[in-house]
């Protein structure tokens, strides 16, 4: 199985990973055909394991003990990366728009959705399809994630990647 390790804490806040490091230790997991995409935590590789959500505390628990901090782990198969990009429900015509995905370990809570419909406003927007949320961004100097973050806003860990990285990531590796 083919998945995409999305992972949080990488190359940010202090914390410098090489990709090259990332590769080693993920290949002494067992993966194979292990490859990075850009410098920002994205982890592409293949495993016979079909139990996900062991797969990221396997990978989480690891990656603590090698790096020394905790680092959050999101996984999703390369068929599920795809049907994200699919399912994008924003559709930006202003070249100053952008769409993120916040990727989460499970569907939001109606606490959670409560507080992600409080946080819209003109200028971000929001859509929550299974256990990712789809971030409209309008104006980047007005965001909510200036006065708090995504995680702090539904009280649950999350990951973000911009919608373009997504797609240029399926591009290369979405065979």
């Amino acid at each position: 199985m083919r998945y995409v390790a999305f992972l949080r804490a990488i190359n940010v806040g202090g914390h410098t990973v090489k990709m090259d490091h990332l590769r080693e230790v993920f290949d002494s997991l067992g993966f194979v055909n292990v490859e990075t995409f850009i410098a920002s935590g994205n982890v592409i590789f293949e495993t016979d394991e079909k139990n996900a959500a062991r797969l990221e505390q396997k990978i989480a628990a690891h990656l603590e003990v090698d790096l020394g901090y905790g680092v959050g782990t999101f996984l999703r198969t390369i068929q599920e990366t795809a049907a994200i990009e699919k399912r994008n429900p924003f559709k930006t015509t202003d070249k100053n728009d952008d769409v993120y995905v916040a990727f989460l370990h499970a569907k939001p809570t109606a606490t959670a959705l409560s507080a992600l419909t409080a946080a819209k406003n003109k200028g971000n927007d929001f859509a929550v399809v299974g256990r990712e949320i789809y971030w409209l961004r309008r104006n980047k100097d007005d965001s909510i994630f200036l006065k708090s973050s995504l995680e702090k806003i539904i009280k649950a860990p999350v990951t973000v990647r911009n919608m373009t990285s997504i797609s240029k990531l399926l591009g290369k590796h979405g065979k």
